[in-house]
Formats: C-alpha cells, sequence, structure tokens
C-alpha cells in the first residue's frame, strides 16, 4: 500500500461541526463558526487586533496589499524561494517586486541582505516562516522601523509557531495564514488575515466586505451601507468554518503528534545524512517551530531525482517544493534591471525533498519510510 505524501487530518467530530453548520441555515460568509474560530484564535494570539477568516491565504495576501495603498512604482521585497502568491498578491495591486535571496540554514528570507534590497519607493517587506521556522524578526522589524516600512507575515506554513515566545503571525503589521489541504489544520481551502497593526482594522473589514461597509452596518453603526472602498468576496463560508473550528478544537493532539513524527525523523535520520552530506532541517534555539514539513536538502539534483524514484519504486511518496520566483518565467519578466540572482533559492530548489509527514501517518508507516531512506546510498 502506497505511503501518501499528504493526508488532511481526519477529526471524528469534524461531521458533528458540519452538521451544526447546515442545521444553522447560514452557510456563507460570517455565521456562528467563522466567529468560534476568529475568537479561538484571538485568545491564542493577544496581540493581535482582528481576525478575518478569508478564502484563502492568497486572498488574505491580496487584502493585505490593498491595505498597503500601493500606487505604481511602489516596490515590495519578497523572498524568492516562496509559493507564487507571496509576490503575485502585491504585483497584482500595482506594485515592482524586489526578491531577496534566503539563509542556507533556514531557507527563510536573509535579512542581512534586506537593506541592501530597500530604495525610496519601498512600501513592505514579505517575510515567509518557512516550515513554520521563524525568520529573524528582530532584525527584520529593526530595519523597518528604521525605514517606515510595513511587514507582512506570510505565515501559511507557521500556526502556532514562536519566536523567542512571540506567536508568529502576531510580530508584523499583518499576517496571512493557510488552511489549505496540505497544512497542519485544513478546511480543503481557506485562510486568515491577522491584523495587529489597529489602525488597519476597520478598512480590513471593508475590504473583506467586498468594498462597502457592511460590517458596520451589522454592528448598529450606520443604518445602511454601500460601497466605499476597494475589496472583494474574501469571506470564507460558514460550513467551511465548521471543518476547520472542528480541527482547531484538537490542535494540540494534532501538534503533539506532527511534533513526535517530526522528531523521528530527525533523530533516526541524523547519521544517515551525515555521511552522505544530506542537510536536515535547522531550527534555531530561540524558535518553536510549527512542525509543518520534514524536508531534506540532497547534495545535487541528480541525487535528489534518483532519491524520488527510489523512494517512489518502494511506494514511499516524496517531493520537492519551490521553484525560485525571481528566475520563474514570470519573475524574469517583471524583475528590476538591477536585481541581482538569488543563488541559495535557485541551489535550495534543485536539492529540497519533503518527506511524508500528516496526522494520520501512523508510526509503523513512518517507520518503513525511515527504514527505506536510510538504505539509499548516495
Amino acid at each position: 500500500m502506497k505511503i501518501p505524501f499528504n493526508k488532511p487530518a481526519f477529526i471524528e467530530n469534524s461531521k458533528n461541526e458540519i452538521l451544526s453548520s447546515l442545521e444553522s441555515g447560514n452557510l456563507s460568509g460570517r455565521g456562528p463558526f467563522t466567529l468560534k474560530v476568529e475568537e479561538l484564535l484571538l485568545q491564542q494570539n493577544p496581540k493581535v487586533s482582528k481576525i478575518l477568516l478569508s478564502t484563502s491565504c492568497t486572498h488574505a495576501l491580496e487584502a493585505s496589499a490593498i491595505l498597503l495603498d500601493l500606487k505604481p512604482g511602489d516596490e515590495v521585497i519578497v523572498p524568492s524561494y516562496t509559493f507564487v502568491t507571496s509576490a503575485l498578491a502585491f504585483y497584482m495591486h500595482g506594485a515592482a517586486i524586489r526578491f531577496c535571496d534566503v539563509r542556507k540554514d533556514t531557507l527563510n528570507i536573509d535579512e542581512t541582505l534586506i537593506e541592501g534590497l530597500i530604495t525610496k519607493k519601498t512600501k513592505a517587506i514579505v517575510v515567509v516562516h518557512y516550515a513554520g521556522v521563524s525568520c529573524e524578526m528582530d532584525e527584520i522589524m529593526k530595519i523597518a522601523k528604521k525605514y517606515n516600512l510595513k511587514v507582512i507575515e506570510d505565515n501559511a506554513h507557521g500556526l502556532f509557531g514562536k519566536y523567542k515566545g512571540n506567536n508568529l503571525g502576531s510580530i508584523g503589521d499583518l499576517s496571512t495564514h493557510s488552511f489549505h489541504e496540505t497544512k497542519n489544520f485544513s478546511c480543503g481551502e481557506g485562510g486568515a488575515l491577522f491584523v495587529r497593526n489597529k489602525d488597519f482594522v476597520e478598512r480590513a473589514e471593508i475590504i473583506f466586505e467586498k468594498g462597502t461597509n457592511r460590517s458596520m452596518f451589522l454592528n448598529g453603526q450606520v443604518d445602511k451601507y454601500t460601497w466605499v472602498d476597494k475589496g472583494s468576496s474574501y469571506i470564507m463560508s460558514d460550513i467551511l468554518a465548521a471543518l476547520l473550528y472542528s480541527q482547531l478544537l484538537f490542535y494540540k493532539k494534532i501538534q503533539s503528534k506532527r511534533e513526535l513524527l517530526w522528531k523521528n525523523y530527525f533523530d533516526q535520520l541524523s547519521n544517515w545524512s551525515k555521511v552522505n552530506e544530506i542537510q536536515l532541517p535547522f531550527v534555531p534555539n530561540y524558535c518553536e517551530q510549527a512542525f509543518h514539513m520534514f524536508y531534506m536538502l540532497m547534495p545535487s539534483n541528480q541525487v535528489r531525482t534518483e532519491f524520488i524514484k527510489y523512494l517512489a519504486k518502494n511506494n514511499i511518496s516524496s517531493v520537492f517544493h519551490y521553484l525560485p520566483l525571481d528566475s520563474s518565467s514570470m519573475g524574469a519578466s517583471i524583475r528590476l534591471d538591477d536585481q541581482a540572482d538569488c543563488t541559495i533559492s535557485k541551489e535550495v530548489s534543485q536539492c529540497i525533498v519533503r518527506l511524508p509527514l500528516f496526522f494520520d501517518l501512523n508510526l509503523n508507516d513512518q517507520e518503513k519510510v525511515i527504514s527505506t531512506v536510510t538504505k539509499f546510498k548516495v
């Protein structure tokens, strides 16, 4: 039987929550389960002023772009090694993208390169907490303050991760989250916008309500609502929120299992990886990771290709990850003329491989993965 790379967490109670949503008669956004999820997440993130559930992390990023009031010529700094929407959301709303390379150890944006990319046109810095391990937020926030820039945390991988005791997603001005089926907590497709900067709260609600002040109407602040700003249909349906709520109620159980699986990989593959010159994930001791994925950096692209084929022959699914945005066909067409190549991003993209890691992965299947991996000779 094939061991898949990923499988969304199955929580028995999900059926009851979804049925409750169906029986409520309110399946559109801003229903009872939407409010329950937002309240639960706010309790876990007291530094955040407002949480808005969205149809995807992509849409939360687009809302962030609108909140920045981007003008033609404005620039946003984005890591090259990330999913396309980390850049696309801002490009679609008028920004020029300045790509930043990543660190070889954590695969996060290289904070030592950021200041050199800032120009008079720079408006914001987007950081991605890769694999749920934090970027160097102290230094990044220091740079942002120096140049009066906004910081958006793309925290698609990092819910419940921490940096020096601070929750990821509650450090920058805004943060975005993903509840796609590949994430620790999933409702199939979904996301969230966390607003820490109070100045953005009222407008964020308007943007999520298709550019209307409907939230003010629902709160009794106006007697009718109308079109007042930019926006779109970003609100998650309540039935998806019900599925998400059922998982978040068991977040400690889900995270605990993922932590066990991650540590099993790390402990049992450490000696093999050293012998074969393979890099395992690095987590700084002041970071509490979210245990989103377990990856390895192989010595070369050829070895990576052989390794994936080898696992497939043994009925084990493994995958690589992002291709660098700066050298993609679209990225190359929009990159700024003085933009240097992101060489580490390219190297990482050619060598990375990810092993199966999901809540319902049983320990016997994981032992098969580990045993098969350690028999591979570079």
